[in-house]
């Protein structure tokens, strides 16, 4: 079957409505994705019929709720090309990312060195600094060019023997920049550095095999992966996994505890300390589910078609900038309106139904690479129609006649 973005809005129930008496043009799915309703029936089942505490009763529901989370954990995993123990439940992509810098950062030192690029979101260049300051490590920034692509033979220069880890975005959330990973791998590896990668604008838009990709960490949220808010995803290989020490301790991470000693469960459970987001890995798993069914294939053909539409008609908006025009990008499309501040532009988008991002998206050290405080953003996803961005450009020539 053809994929149809028509009927696959239908399975969002949010976006049947309407927004100041204007169709929903619902164009921020970079920041949070909107949940299909087979996501919101899986929770509201599992609260209705199933739910109890997990991995700790011989009870039915504390066995129904155990299998639940399990399936998903399995489905995760499938999702990832990874297995099962490799799959750590987490709050979101920066607490994964919090997590290697806390636990696999315990092995650096004063000397070490940690490499990020410029287009990093603050999740993933603050834990490291963080790291830095307590390790004594020092951060190196890999630069990019005017397009938003990453200067490979520049960041090859940065990595040296002090080399130890390596974090970069998979995509962009600003430029939507697909980054080479499996090339930047192979560089890691030949320098002996880890390599941990930023996910969360990545797996809703692009098929993801991480031991294809050669990285050693992958992190994802589930909010951005039309799942519910809440709930991650940190994928390491389980080598490593084995070798570093609980991020967080308390019940369900142990083998057991006496005062004198404690012992930590296998991996990945040794990282998921107390009772966890059942509810949250459930309905992520529902999410998952859903786009296996349209197939990421489908999904990427989709979003590509409109993104190129998308930006061939942002072109002919006068005086618009748009950043980040790097070859094979996603669709996220960051820019300004000359004369117009990317705030006052996203309050009147919003009077005309259209919901966009404006602001420094939390990616301030990118903002001052190209000389700007904020920026509107416009993110596309599998629900989206060219109806969607056909209204985003006449709600840009409403901001214009307001601001002539």
């Amino acid at each position: 079957m053809s994929f149809d973005p028509e009927r696959v809005r239908k399975d969002f129930p949010i976006l049947q409505q309407t927004i100041h008496g204007k169709p929903l043009a619902f164009l921020d799915s970079a920041a949070s994705a909107q949940k299909p309703q087979c996501v919101i029936d899986a929770m509201g089942e599992l609260y209705r019929h199933d739910y109890a505490n997990v991995h700790r009763g011989v009870y039915e529901l504390s066995l129904r709720s155990t299998r639940a989370l399990d399936d998903a954990r399995a489905r995760v995993a499938r999702f990832l090309g990874a297995h099962e123990r490799e799959i750590v439940f987490v709050r979101n992509a920066t607490e994964a990312i919090n997590l290697v810098a806390h636990s696999l950062g315990e092995r650096f030192g004063p000397g070490d060195e940690i490499v990020v690029t410029e287009m990093e979101h603050h999740s993933n260049i603050v834990p490291w600094q963080m790291l830095c300051e307590r390790r004594g490590c020092t951060l190196r920034v890999a630069p990019i060019d005017d397009r938003g692509a990453l200067r490979l033979d520049d960041f090859e220069a940065l990595l040296s023997q002090r080399t130890r880890l390596v974090a970069v975005a998979h995509v962009s959330n600003v430029l939507g920049t697909v980054n080479p990973i499996a090339e930047i791998a192979a560089l890691c590896r030949a320098r002996g550095a880890f390599l941990c990668v930023d996910g969360a604008q990545a797996v809703p838009h692009l098929r993801v095999d991480v031991h294809a990709l050669g990285c050693d960490f992958y992190a994802l949220s589930g909010h951005k992966l039309f799942g519910p808010s809440g709930i991650g995803v940190l994928w390491g290989r389980a080598e490593l996994l084995e070798s570093m020490p609980p991020f967080l301790g308390g019940g369900g991470m142990i083998a057991s505890v006496r005062f004198d000693e404690t012992t930590y469960a296998p991996i990945p459970t040794r990282f998921e300390a107390g009772t966890p987001d059942i509810a949250g890995a459930v309905g992520l798993g529902a999410a998952i589910a859903y786009l296996e069914r349209i197939g990421m294939d489908a999904i990427e053909r989709h979003e590509h078609e409109l993104g190129a539409y998308a930006e061939r008609e942002l072109a002919g908006v006068p005086g618009l900038r748009l950043y980040g025009t790097a070859p094979g990008k996603i669709g996220v499309f960051a820019f300004e309106l000359d004369g117009v501040h990317p705030h006052d532009v996203g309050t009147i988008l919003d009077a005309e139904g259209v919901a966009v991002r404006a602001g420094h998206h939390c990616a301030q050290p990118l903002m001052e690479r190209f000389g700007a405080p904020a920026m509107v953003r416009a993110s596309l996803a599998l629900y989206n129609t060219r109806e969607d961005v056909d209204a985003l450009v006449r709600g840009l020539a409403r901001v214009r006649e307001v601001f002539a």
